[in-house]
């Protein structure tokens, strides 16, 4: 608000002096209106800059109060009084445009539930969503915002995710299903049970990370003052030489008049937040403009495996039975033994026969560590570890082995499933410019060589542990930096935080993961990994444009106000122009010129 203080102050004395000189025809009093006025001004800058200064980097604050200065010090008060509205009105112009690029990254905190309706006793209440508990149940009525983490335990309905997964089309959900936070029920009342308190829920994480992404300065903001000592020096320069040509102390004000240092104060931020806002509606939440500048010139982008190449959901791969059973018969009676098992290899034999084919057990036991015994069809099934089937076969992969009536009848290998979206996610990041795709897992080698050429990546580290992942990425030089590593779990944490720039896929993935993080993937789709790419291209090169573009226009206006045909007054017009055009321009970073689907949709064509 500070910024809108100033420049009402700067307007009011504006009109007074207009009335002054205008009205009562008295001009002295006009320009010490403004001479006061500009001076306090030029103070409180002058107190900006040192803060400046002594945070450590040069800013533009210097040119701006000479400006002021230069054109008090010659008697040219209303051209200082419109460098200052020009400053004041900068200033406030970028709060304004930077709450107008911020505007999709709030939306996630004004949709924050605040009520829940608690079911007590077969009655629902409504209660402050801090109030509920885990283990309850809430009553989830028809249009409204689901408040906390929870499991359906009655209803059918379909969902809409988009608030935080970027899915457009609503989800089916139905008994079992988990239910997020900060999404909105359709037309059909749920029941939910709370698994998490709001608190701790999938929206307040999220909420989180929007908060983190507000706070954190942009990178960029500083190499933009990186370009204030060169544009300083040739301003003074260009200004002191016309002084000198012309002998005249105005030539000198009207040089640095429009020399104004707006377009490096302004651009660089306005496109930074446009361009975090692009990623928040795109599914992506970049905690900093720090990670936006690393991830638009990535040299290397490292990949951890499972939940992240692949989905992390096991297939059956190969069924070898002995020469006494069938494909078919081994996979039957494999599953029906397991259905009551909630063992995730379990969970994939049931999945792959399909539930309509399964066939009665009984007897159902499980041997803790070892595996399962049934009666399936009047045989005794033993299902599991190789030495509890009594197989005399190695399947040198994840498999069960299986034993019927005391014999070995065979063995099912398991394979997780890559991800329909990952080759072409590698094949884009390769035509962004990305000169090594690598794999970092704990597998072993050859499950990791099979996933790394089905989607092409370039290197495959494989059968490496959290401290080994950390090794591999702090020994990439600096021909392969900045790198990037994506991943999910717990595990990649370490990871996620020691790459230049770590991407959870926080869909489903791990709250470790996501907050040691620096841009985390709401939508479980890894082209997202491209689209952030992409956007944080065109945001960096539409930045570094509106800077350019900003600095050339003043150079030029100083050339020519050096040759004496451009009034003071007229100069610091002109500059409120080349705000205005360096700042719309920043705001094109808002949609960029690619789609971010772009790349990744050529590819797949």
């Amino acid at each position: 608000m500070r910024e809108y203080r100033r420049l009402w102050a700067v307007l009011a004395v504006g009109v007074v002096a207009l009335i002054c000189e205008f009205g009562l025809g008295q001009a002295l009093w006009a320009q010490g209106v403004i001479t006061i006025l500009g001076s306090l001004i030029a103070l409180l800058m002058l107190i900006d800059m040192i803060k400046t200064l002594r945070s450590g980097s040069f800013g533009v604050d210097l040119l701006a109060i000479t400006a002021v200065v230069a054109t008090l010090a010659v008697g040219e008060y209303w051209a200082s009084m419109i460098v200052l509205l020009m400053l004041t009105g900068g200033d406030a112009l970028e709060d304004f445009a930077a709450r107008k690029a911020n505007s999709d990254l709030k939306s996630l905190l004004d949709n924050t539930p605040t009520t829940a309706n608690r079911l007590v006793d077969g009655r629902v209440e409504e209660v402050d969503v801090d109030a509920v508990q885990v283990g309850e149940a809430i009553v989830v009525k028809p249009g409204e915002l689901v408040p906390v983490d929870g499991v359906i335990t009655d209803g059918d309905s379909m969902v809409d995710e988009a608030s935080l997964t970027g899915e457009s089309r609503p989800v089916a959900k139905t008994v079992g299903d988990d239910l997020m936070s900060g999404t909105v029920n359709g037309d059909a009342a749920l029941t939910v049970q709370v698994t998490k308190r709001a608190a701790d829920s999938q929206y307040q994480g999220i909420v989180k990370l929007v908060q983190e992404s507000e706070a954190k300065p942009a990178h960029f903001v500083r190499m933009a003052d990186r370009y204030a000592l060169p544009f300083t020096i040739v301003a003074y320069i260009i200004a002191g030489v016309a002084w000198a040509l012309a002998g005249d102390p105005v030539r000198f004000a009207e040089v640095l008049v429009v020399a104004s240092p707006c377009p490096l104060i302004l651009a660089a931020p306005v496109a930074m937040v446009s361009g975090m806002s692009r990623t928040s509606r795109a599914g992506i939440i970049v905690k900093s403009g720090t990670a936006l500048e690393k991830l638009a010139i990535a040299k290397t982008v490292a990949f951890d495996k499972t939940g992240t190449i692949t989905q992390g959901v096991l297939d059956v791969a190969r069924i070898e039975p002995t020469a006494d059973f069938s494909k078919e018969e081994l996979m039957t009676l494999t599953a029906s033994a397991e259905q009551q098992s909630t063992h995730i290899l379990a969970r994939s034999l049931v999945s792959h026969l399909g539930a309509t084919k399964l066939r009665p057990a009984s007897d159902v036991e499980e041997v803790t560590g070892s595996g399962v015994r049934a009666v399936v069809d009047g045989h005794q099934l033993v299902v599991g570890k190789r030495a509890f089937a009594g197989a005399t076969e190695d399947a040198n992969d994840t498999a069960v082995y299986v034993g019927v009536d005391g014999q070995y009848a065979g063995y099912i290998t398991f394979t997780d499933i890559v991800r329909p979206e990952a080759k072409e996610t590698i094949a884009a990041l390769h035509q962004l410019g990305v000169a090594d795709t690598m794999m970092i897992s704990g597998d072993s080698q050859a499950i990791a060589d099979d996933v790394a050429a089905q989607v092409g990546l370039d290197t495959v580290y494989a059968e490496q542990l959290p401290a080994d992942k950390i090794a591999v990425l702090e020994k990439i030089d600096r021909h392969g930096r900045p790198a990037v590593m994506v991943g999910d779990g717990v595990n990649d944490a370490p990871s996620l935080a020691i790459a230049d720039v770590g991407i959870a896929m926080g869909a489903h993935g791990a709250t470790a993961a996501s907050e040691s993080a620096d841009a985390v993937v709401l939508r479980d789709d890894l082209t997202k990994v491209a689209s952030a790419m992409i956007i944080a291209q065109d945001t960096m090169r539409i930045a570094r444009e509106a800077v350019l573009i900003g600095i050339a226009i003043c150079t030029g206006l100083m050339l020519i106000a050096s040759t004496g045909i451009i009034p003071a007054m007229i100069g610091a017009l002109l500059q409120e122009v080349v705000d205005t055009v360096t700042i719309l321009y920043a705001l094109r970073a808002r949609t960029g010129r690619r789609d971010a689907d772009q790349v990744t949709a050529s590819v797949k064509a």
